[in-house]
């Protein structure tokens, strides 16, 4: 059965191993086994180290969000999406802009190529809005709409589908939740506790309220990647998750 996420509060985190780094990268993750609920894999490290790699931190024990945002036209992206399988995500992604057909194509592909090699299929959610972008952004590239209002029209697609949820900004979560139900994973990057720099995200909130208001998955990166003692980091977070104030 694929790998719980359980209810303890540090274990909704996915922590993002950003890094070029392999050795960094396994080191973060055997200090971090145990203490969350998984890690994430972007660009910066699977161009780096691809599925071997990946395999590697696997290999630790930690369950993977594997964080490759797929966006091109239906075929290619269902491609991506078999070849991905071999290494047991827990969690893929793909752009929820690509439209209908590209996430049927990814839903139906994960679903098919699981059932063929006997593993689980992971959780497909699909990108709203990146949290580095905020609304003059989206006038910059000719949408009109509110970035809520945008969220919401590509969770409704993304959930129409098939998909299991989306990825969004933590400040969109109470409206999702009303328009897509309980039952909708939401995956929320853009978390910084109130210690830690905000970096090059907008759309910021800390880790309490995004849980509060209903996230199911927390990516966290820098506060806890470039820390002098990342378990130190997490304990932090953890004490902030359970004392609101």
């Amino acid at each position: 059965m694929r790998d719980k996420v359980t209810t303890k509060p540090a274990q909704h985190i996915f922590v993002a191993l950003d890094t070029s780094d392999l050795m960094h990268a396994l080191k973060l993750a055997q200090m971090l086994k145990g203490r969350i609920g998984g890690v994430k894999i972007g660009k910066e490290f699977f161009t780096s180290h691809g599925p071997t790699g990946t395999r590697m931190i696997a290999d630790e024990g930690l369950p993977i969000f594997l964080d490759l945002k797929f966006h091109d036209i239906p075929n290619t992206v269902a491609g991506a999406v078999r070849a991905s399988i071999s290494l047991k995500p827990f969690i893929l992604n793909v752009h929820a802009a690509g439209g209908r057909a590209m996430m049927e194509s990814a839903r139906d592909a994960a679903a098919e190529e699981a059932n063929s090699q006997g593993v689980d299929r992971p959780l497909i959610l699909g990108v709203t809005v990146l949290t580095s972008l905020d609304e003059a952004d989206l006038k910059e590239i000719g949408l009109s709409s509110s970035t809520n209002d945008q969220v919401r029209r590509l969770a409704s697609l993304a959930q129409e589908s098939g998909l299991d949820g989306v990825v969004c900004s933590a400040s969109e979560i109470k409206s999702l939740r009303t328009h897509c139900g309980k039952e909708f994973k939401l995956l929320t990057p853009g978390i910084r506790p109130s210690w830690a720099d905000v970096g090059d995200q907008k759309r910021v909130v800390s880790p309490l309220f995004a849980l509060s208001q209903g996230a199911d998955f927390l990516v966290i990166g820098r506060p806890i990647t470039s820390s002098d003692d990342p378990v130190t980091a997490i304990s932090r977070i953890e004490h902030d998750l359970q004392h609101d104030g």
